[in-house]
C-alpha cells in the first residue's frame, strides 16, 4: 500500500506531519531559489566590475541553470534508489558552500565555475520535492501542498533579489553572496529537521540505461504531459528574460536606481508567494486549465504595462508578470504530478528540464533582444513566448486520464 493510500484509510488525517512536510519544502523551496537567483541584482555588477556585456553577465545565471537542467535528469533516477530527505538535504548543504565559493571567485571563469557547480548541485531538490510530494500526500492535498512548495521559491527568489539589494547597501557584493549562502545553509539544517521520513516504499531503480529511456519514453506519451513540458519552458523563459534586463533598464537612464532601490522593486514577489500558495485551491474550485489560461492572461497584460516609460507603470506590470507566472508554475507543476500516472519521478525530472532550459536559452537569448532593441524588443520577445504557452496550454486533455 502507498502512503497514500494508507493516510486514505485511516480515520483520521495526519494534519501533523502534513503542516511539517509543507513547511520544510517550503524551506527548501526557499533555499533553491534564493542561491539560484541571488546574483540576478548582480548583473549590472558584474558588467562593470569584470568588463562583460549585459549578455555575457547574464551567464552568471544562465549556466546554473542550464547545469540545474542536466541535473534534473539525473537527480530523477537517483530519487528511485536514495532516500528522497536525505539527497534533497545533501544537494541544499552543497549548493550553500557553492554559493559561498562564488563569493570569493578572485576571476569571472572561476566564479562562472563555481555558479555551474552550484546549479548541478541543486538538481537534487526540484524534481525530488515535487516527487516527495506526489507520493507521500493524499490526492486531495497535493494541489495544496504543491502550492505552498511553489510559494517557498517565490519567497527565496524574492528574498535572494531584495536581501541582495539591502545587503548591497551596507556591504560589497562579495560579502552578499557570502551571507546568502550562510543563510540557506541554516535553512538547509531546519529541512532536515522538520521534513518526516519518507513513508512510500520506494520500488528498485531500473539497473539498464535503456530500461531508464523507457520509463522516460512512456513520460512522454501521457497525454497533455508534453505539452506541460513546453509550457514550464515558455513560463520560465518569459520570467527570467523579463528580470535579468530590466535591472540594466531600471540602472540607466532616465531612472538611475541604485542597486538597492532596483532590488526593492523585487517586493513584488510577495504577489508570487500569494497566489502560487492559492491556486490548488482555486485549481479544485474553478479548474486547472482555466486558471492556467488566466495566469497566461495576467503575465501577458503585465508585459504591456512595462512598455512606457512610467516606473510606476513598470512595476505594476513586474508585478502581474510575478502573480500570473506563479500562479500559471503552480497550477502546471502540480498537473504533472497528476497526469504522470506510475512515471511520477521520470515526469516531474522532464517538466523540470524543460523548466530551467528556459531560464537558460530564454535568459541568454533576452540578451540579443535588448542588444538590437532595447526593452521594447525585450517585451516582444517574451510576449510571443507567452502565446506559445496559451497554445499549449489548450493542449492539454480537460480531465485527468485515471
Amino acid at each position: 500500500m502507498t502512503a497514500s493510500a494508507a493516510i486514505a484509510a485511516s480515520p483520521a488525517r495526519d494534519t501533523g506531519r502534513l503542516r511539517r512536510m509543507s513547511l520544510a519544502l517550503f524551506l527548501g523551496g526557499f533555499s533553491t531559489f534564493s542561491l539560484l537567483y541571488c546574483v540576478q541584482p548582480l548583473l549590472p555588477t558584474f558588467a562593470r566590475t569584470f568588463g562583460l556585456s549585459p549578455a555575457q553577465s547574464a551567464m552568471a545565471l544562465s549556466l546554473s541553470t542550464a547545469t540545474l537542467a542536466i541535473a534534473i535528469l539525473l537527480a530523477g533516477g537517483a530519487a528511485q534508489r536514495l532516500n528522497l530527505k536525505t539527497l534533497m538535504f545533501g544537494s541544499m548543504v552543497l549548493a550553500a558552500a557553492c554559493n559561498l565559493a562564488s563569493a570569493l571567485a578572485p576571476t569571472w571563469p572561476l566564479l562562472l565555475l563555481a555558479r555551474a557547480a552550484e546549479g548541478l548541485l541543486l538538481g537534487g531538490v526540484p524534481a525530488v520535492a515535487m516527487t516527495y510530494l506526489a507520493e507521500e500526500t493524499e490526492a486531495s492535498d497535493l494541489a495544496a501542498a504543491m502550492g505552498l512548495y511553489v510559494a517557498g521559491t517565490a519567497f527565496g527568489g524574492m528574498a535572494g533579489r531584495v536581501g541582495m539589494g539591502l545587503l548591497l547597501a551596507t556591504f560589497d557584493w562579495r560579502m552578499a553572496m557570502a551571507a546568502i549562502g550562510a543563510i540557506d545553509l541554516v535553512a538547509a539544517f531546519a529541512f532536515f529537521a522538520l521534513l518526516p521520513k519518507p513513508r512510500h516504499v520506494r520500488a528498485p531503480a531500473p539497473e539498464h540505461l535503456s530500461d531508464r529511456l523507457k520509463t522516460w519514453g512512456q513520460a512522454w506519451r501521457r497525454p497533455g504531459l508534453l505539452a506541460l513540458f513546453g509550457l514550464g519552458f515558455c513560463l520560465t523563459g518569459v520570467f527570467v528574460a523579463l528580470f535579468n534586463y530590466v535591472e540594466f533598464r531600471l540602472e540607466g537612464a532616465p531612472y538611475h536606481l541604485s542597486q538597492t532601490q532596483v532590488g526593492l522593486i523585487f517586493l513584488v514577489y510577495a504577489f508570487g508567494v500569494w497566489s502560487s500558495s492559492t491556486a490548488g485551491r482555486l485549481a479544485q474550485r474553478y479548474g486547472r486549465r482555466r486558471l492556467l489560461l488566466v495566469g497566461l492572461a495576467v503575465i501577458l497584460a503585465g508585459i504591456a504595462l512595462t512598455l512606457p516609460t512610467s516606473l510606476v507603470a513598470i512595476i505594476a506590470g513586474i508585478a502581474l508578470v510575478t502573480t500570473g507566472f506563479f500562479i500559471a508554475h503552480a497550477v502546471a507543476s502540480g498537473w504533472v504530478g497528476r497526469l504522470a500516472g506510475p512515471a511520477k519521478s521520470q515526469s516531474a525530472a522532464l517538466y523540470l528540464l524543460f523548466y530551467y532550459a528556459g531560464s537558460s536559452l530564454a535568459g541568454a537569448a533576452g540578451g540579443w533582444f535588448w542588444r538590437h532593441g532595447a526593452w521594447p524588443a525585450v517585451a516582444g520577445f517574451t510576449a510571443v513566448l507567452v502565446l506559445a504557452g496559451v497554445a499549449l496550454a489548450l493542449r492539454i486533455p480537460r480531465e485527468d486520464p485515471s
